[in-house]
């Protein structure tokens, strides 16, 4: 028991000194960025995935970075849309679909006024399964939180991270 609590003193000792960050990514000089509003130009729409998608994102550069959100022109720039909205049969069974995916897909362009070698234009496609047991209703909320959080990694990593 003894040498257990010494050891935790000289962890405890030596992790003091450690800084640890909780902010990710390389946003180099920059020190400001705008998440401009995603529409949702999707054949089918969800009425609320457009506001959702769009704060789910703002807030994912908010905590992830020191970056400072603007409402426009901020030295990180990012605005695009929202291009797919869909659910289709995963898995079928002999007379039904025992799992179906939800996919959203965005077009994202990104603008870094500090370093234009940085910019970059492209599109990102996440998905969840259910099982078609479940009422989509009930669960698409959750489902939709979970991609949006995806999406805005993967955004993030591609402009920040350099994916």
């Amino acid at each position: 028991m003894r040498g257990l609590l010494v050891f935790a003193f000289f962890s405890l000792v030596i992790f003091s000194g450690c800084k640890v960050s909780l902010n990710a990514g390389d946003a180099g000089n920059a020190k400001t960025i705008s998440v401009a509003f995603f529409p949702n130009n999707a054949a089918l729409v969800q009425p609320v995935l457009a506001q959702s998608f769009t704060e789910d994102l703002r807030s994912f550069f908010q905590t992830q970075s020191r970056l400072t959100l603007v409402p426009r022109a901020g030295d990180l720039q990012i605005e695009g849309s929202i291009t797919d909205y869909r659910i289709a049969p995963v898995s079928v069974t002999d007379i039904s679909a025992a799992t179906n995916r939800l996919t959203i897909t965005v077009s994202v362009r990104f603008t870094n006024t500090q370093d234009p070698t940085k910019d970059f234009e492209s599109n990102f496609s996440r998905f969840a399964d259910f099982p078609s047991s479940q009422n989509l209703v009930s669960i698409e909320s959750e489902l939709i939180q979970q991609i949006n959080q995806q999406l805005a990694q993967d955004i993030f990593n591609k402009a920040l991270i350099n994916w």
